[in-house]
């Protein structure tokens, strides 16, 4: 844990200081609200893909199965098709953040209350109805696409990556407020998170309310991942990533000690990735394409992995 503290803070220190012009005021205002995304985007991902894990007790599963991702897409693409570009890179950044963020979690909850309206609805059904859901919002998406004006295809593929070259500082107040509220009240589940990873019969057996917990649960971790989403775009692989190599490094099943290891080797991840694509690659490729590169090699490696 002291590594992981010494070396978040030390990728801080090199992102905020490293070749700074002479004018270095412009500068270190412009990273301090690239920091302040990534570290807003870093515990609202790494504390939804670590509920999420301990609640499906599935160390490859993420919250991105739910679709919420393509959903974020889709909301972008359908103001453009409707509405023109011009309608979406005019649109008050405020707007657009809650916009998207309030139908990703309008979706989530409509679909949680229809799912388990059912006596014997269970997580596998929900993780099987989200990749449906997912496809849909793909194939939806690619659809739009090919009717949209191509001069217009760019924005369409800038809001498919997550970037944090371009976050609005009006953006991460809001934000903030509305990720450190819903963290205050799911932090005091963490303790019981220890139980509900050890599986639904095991919990129930210890007197542990599954149904209910889950339930509220599985709305912070809707409600966490359409902050991230909505605040920077979609990353796909950073939950598998980092919960994975957390629980490589920290040898311990108690979510009090998982839960700051995530958070800050999110933040490792996030600003030393951030730091090779502005300084080493001049902006040539996004963050996002990069960790879903390196987070997809990881996944076929964690399946090889498992089925040896």
């Amino acid at each position: 844990m002291c590594l992981l503290l010494l070396g978040s803070l030390l990728v801080v220190a090199l992102y905020l200081a490293y070749g700074l012009p002479k004018r270095w005021q412009y500068a270190l205002n412009y990273r301090l609200i690239s920091l302040s995304a990534i570290g807003l985007t870093a515990i609202a991902i790494a504390f939804s893909t670590m509920i999420f894990q301990a609640l499906v007790n599935n160390r490859i599963l993420t919250p991105s199965i739910l679709g919420l991702d393509w959903l974020y897409v889709s909301i972008q693409l359908t103001i453009i098709f409707l509405f023109g570009a011009d309608a979406l890179t005019q649109m008050d950044p405020q707007l657009n953040f809650l916009l998207s963020g309030g139908i990703m979690t309008l979706f989530s909850l409509l679909f949680y209350y229809f799912l388990f309206k059912r006596e014997r609805a269970n997580l596998f059904f929900l993780l099987l109805v989200g990749i449906i859901f997912g496809t849909f919002f793909q194939s939806l998406t690619t659809f739009m696409e090919v009717l949209i004006d191509p001069n217009e295809f760019q924005i369409v593929q800038d809001a498919s990556f997550a970037s944090f070259n371009k976050v609005n500082s009006e953006i991460l107040w809001l934000a903030a407020g509305l990720l450190f509220a819903v963290i205050a009240y799911a932090v005091r589940y963490l303790n019981v998170l220890d139980v509900l990873a050890l599986g639904r019969d095991q919990a129930i057996n210890l007197g542990v309310d599954y149904r209910g917990l889950s339930k509220r649960l599985l709305i912070v971790v809707a409600i966490l991942t359409s902050i991230a989403t909505a605040l920077v775009g979609p990353i796909t692989f950073l939950g598998l990533l980092v919960m994975n190599l957390t629980l490589e490094f920290i040898r311990s099943h108690h979510y009090r000690l998982l839960a700051p290891a995530a958070v800050l080797l999110a933040i490792v991840t996030l600003i030393g990735g951030q730091f090779v694509v502005s300084q080493l690659l001049n902006f040539s490729t996004t963050l996002s394409v990069i960790i879903n590169f390196i987070g997809g090699i990881y996944f076929i490696y964690l399946l090889l992995r498992r089925n040896q």
